[in-house]
């Protein structure tokens, strides 16, 4: 896992190559999106509590959609859904 920049980043690259879990999952994302103390570690109110690098890449997600299809599902629906409902804050999701 590596962020570029200090600050707000250009882009974000998050290994989830070795995830196991959704808890794993949600544990990643709070570490690395910065997401406040507060977050219940669930899909309802993510992408109203973080800001997003220009670009957000996933390297590994072949791992998530074999072991948490239904995760991996919510989560790419979750991020399209943002980039439309905002499309001035729109960023670039890359899954590698």
């Amino acid at each position: 896992m590596t962020q570029e920049n200090e600050g707000k980043q250009d882009t974000l690259m998050l290994d989830v190559s070795v995830v196991q879990n959704s808890t794993e999952f949600y544990r990643l994302l709070k570490e690395y999106l910065e997401l406040p103390c507060f977050y219940g570690m669930n899909w309802d109110a993510i992408t109203g509590l973080i800001e997003l690098p220009e670009t957000l890449i996933f390297r590994g997600w072949r791992n998530i959609e074999e072991k948490l299809p239904r995760d991996s599902h919510i989560f790419i629906n979750l991020l399209n859904d943002f980039n439309e409902q905002y499309p001035h804050r729109k960023y670039k999701v890359v899954y590698q």
